[in-house]
Formats: C-alpha cells, sequence, structure tokens
C-alpha cells in the first residue's frame, strides 16, 4: 500500500525554511560586500550596509521558526495517530 503523503506536498514550516534561507543568503552577500572594502583598504560602504548584514541573523531565526514549526506538526501528527 501507497503512503498516503505525497512527495510535493509541502509541509507546515516549509515557506519559513525558505524564506529565512533566502533572507540569510541575501545577508550573507551583503556582509560580503560590506567586509571587502575593508580587507582592500577602499573607502567603507555606508552605515546601512551594515544594517543589511544583521539579515543573516534574521534569516537564521526565520528558518529556525520553520523548523520548529515543523517539529509541532510532526508531534501533532504522531499524537492524532495513536
Amino acid at each position: 500500500m501507497r503512503d498516503k503523503t505525497q512527495t510535493n506536498s509541502a509541509a507546515p514550516g516549509d515557506r519559513l525554511i525558505r524564506a529565512g534561507a533566502i533572507v540569510f543568503f541575501i545577508g550573507a552577500v551583503a556582509t560580503l560586500v560590506t567586509v571587502a572594502p575593508l580587507l582592500l583598504h577602499a573607502k567603507p560602504f555606508p552605515t546601512f550596509m551594515f544594517g543589511l548584514s544583521m539579515l543573516m541573523g534574521v534569516g537564521f531565526l526565520i528558518a529556525a521558526a520553520g523548523v520548529l514549526r515543523s517539529i509541532a506538526a510532526g508531534r501533532r501528527q504522531a499524537r492524532a495517530g495513536r
């Protein structure tokens, strides 16, 4: 008998994990762009670029929330299956 879960179905929290990964990647690129002039002894970027670097932490928190949501949904499903 086949499993009832489809391979292309999205679990709760999957969108948060994807969004967190995208935000983290944007923050990582902003960090590289911000640090590069400091290493190359060039004129540093404006202060707001350092703020964009904070997106790495924000993306990590969004992805962590998605993982926790996925875990909670799995636990609820396991309890309902008893």
